[in-house]
């Protein structure tokens, strides 16, 4: 799942090389971090986090699969 958040998140930025994610495990339940350069938080937000809301519903799908709980946590 954090790679499949990298992936996403670096083909939607325009500097793919500052994208980071860290995962924080807990059991059943992962968190990931997602970090941006600044001047792209906005495209990974979207308008009315849309673009953010979209990105938490693929990585929660592909966690139903691996039977776990993520969360997807924007942070600058």
């Amino acid at each position: 799942m954090k790679k499949v958040l990298e992936t996403i998140a670096k083909n939607i930025v325009d500097n793919p090389k500052e994208v980071r994610v860290k995962a924080k495990e807990d059991g059943q339940a992962v968190i990931l971090e997602l970090s941006v350069a600044d001047e792209d938080m906005g495209k990974v937000i979207g308008k009315r986090g849309r673009v953010a809301k979209a990105i938490r519903t693929i990585i929660t799908a592909s966690a139903i699969k691996a039977n776990k709980k993520v969360t997807v946590e924007i942070v600058d």
